[in-house]
């Protein structure tokens, strides 16, 4: 029988990757309602007469608070918690998508979509993966960040099907309860069987040395750590790459294929059920191209990884304007098997770079360069809605789209090979 004395090395089955499962699920809750309002956007349109830029200033508000509140909850999980933190985000999501029902005007959107749903999932997003990951593993830390990213996207699209033949049948309404549904069934099991650290368990993370040591747990206020990490980071040339090559990242998935895509779809005839349908392809192939790239991040240059993804993405969405129509045809088919495979490929790359350049300020510093992501995304939301107000079509939207996809791939391509050395951190 194996012997089990030297936890993370020896034992056939560590708990890290129960603790992974577990947050792979909590992802998946808090993801359900991120994609939800694509589907929904079109109900409340014909419901209540509002514009697209009136319903996508919700969907601003919380792409922004998604991203804004990534790096506050690395430093807040830090402090008190993975479980602590995780649970309270899901009761913020659940909250939010229930209330939303309610909703006679724009502003109450705002309030439940933008600021409650904004907040919870914000509170978890990427980087809560990110930190898993540093917490519980030594060894697999890119496969494990892939596998937690594709959790989080895929509960995202995984959900618009559902929601749109439930949006079709039931009404918007009934809908958002379902999502909301979604992440308070998840609460009991991450009470339950989240742990904060290894050491609450008497064990090592996974892969540990046998002489390995925990890094002192963070003191004081979480607000100031965060802070203090970023004034540190902001003085390295790596991470306004980093945080540049995010922000288009957003732009290009959550901002505009996630937002508009749908929408955009039903512009040329296509059936609201069918684009979401395309979208969930999107979330399966997310799976297996996530997944695939945390496996290569342990094995490749990231910077190498980042540049092709990023090209790779440009090309996509440079045709796609020509690719939509009332059918779903081969060519779109193929257009969202790649650009599933390529979603949120970038993630685990980036986190990789932020532990290689940051050291154990890894995580909080991905968080910031997350909050580029969403800040990204939040922009192209709005600017793609006034787009399409302003020349009935998205077509420059999408254009616009694949030529900062060129710069991200040139911007990751050079990035510096090297850790930040103390004089760039204290300067």
């Amino acid at each position: 029988m194996t012997d089990t004395t030297v936890p993370g090395r020896t034992r056939r089955f560590h708990p890290a990757w129960l603790v992974a499962g577990v947050a792979f699920l909590a992802l998946v809750g808090a993801a359900g309602f991120r994609a939800a309002p694509s589907v929904l956007m079109l109900p409340l349109e014909e419901e209540f007469g509002w514009s697209r830029t009136e319903l996508s200033l919700a969907v601003t508000v919380n792409l922004l608070l998604y991203g804004l509140m990534a790096p506050f909850a690395a430093a807040l999980m830090a402090r008190f918690g993975l479980r602590r933190v995780t649970s309270i985000a899901l009761l913020f999501v659940a909250g939010g998508a229930a209330l939303s029902v309610f909703a006679t005007e724009p502003w109450m959107l705002i309030l439940t979509w933008g600021v409650m749903i904004g907040l919870g999932t914000g509170s978890m997003a990427l980087v809560f993966a990110a930190t898993v990951a540093d917490q519980w593993f030594i060894r697999r830390r890119g496969l494990v960040v892939g596998i937690l990213t594709a959790g989080s996207a895929t509960g995202q699209l995984a959900f618009l099907p559902i929601t749109a033949i439930l949006v079709q049948e039931q009404g918007w309404r009934q809908a958002s309860l379902v999502v909301a549904g979604g992440a308070i069934v998840v609460v009991p099991l991450v009470l339950l069987m989240l742990r904060d650290s290894p050491v609450d368990i008497g064990m090592t993370p996974y892969g540990a040395p046998v002489h390995w040591t925990r890094e002192p747990a963070p003191r004081g206020n979480p607000v100031r750590a965060a802070l203090g990490t970023l004034r540190r980071a902001s003085r390295v040339r790596t991470f306004w790459a980093l945080v540049a090559g995010f922000a288009i990242c957003g732009a290009t998935t959550n901002g505009l294929v996630g937002t508009h895509f749908i929408p955009s779809a039903h512009d040329h005839g296509m059936p609201e059920t069918t684009a979401a349908g395309l979208l969930a392809v999107v979330g399966i192939f997310d799976i297996v191209g996530t997944i695939a790239s945390g496996w290569l991040t342990d094995r490749i240059n990231p910077r190498i990884l980042l540049a092709g993804y990023y090209a790779f993405r440009g090309l996509g969405l440079l045709v796609l304007p020509v690719l939509l129509s009332a059918t779903v045809e081969p060519p779109i088919v193929i257009f969202v098997v790649i650009y599933g495979l390529d979603w949120v490929a970038t993630v685990p790359p980036t986190v990789a770079l932020c532990r290689e350049v940051f050291g154990s300020d890894g995580p909080i510093v991905f968080g910031w360069v997350f909050a580029s992501h969403q800040v990204g995304a939040a922009i192209a939301a709005s600017v793609a809605a006034v787009v399409r107000d302003t020349t009935g079509e998205y077509t420059i939207a999408w254009f616009g789209a694949a030529g900062l996809c060129v710069d991200a791939a040139v911007v990751s391509a050079t990035i510096a090979n090297r850790p930040a050395s103390a004089r760039e951190l204290t300067r």
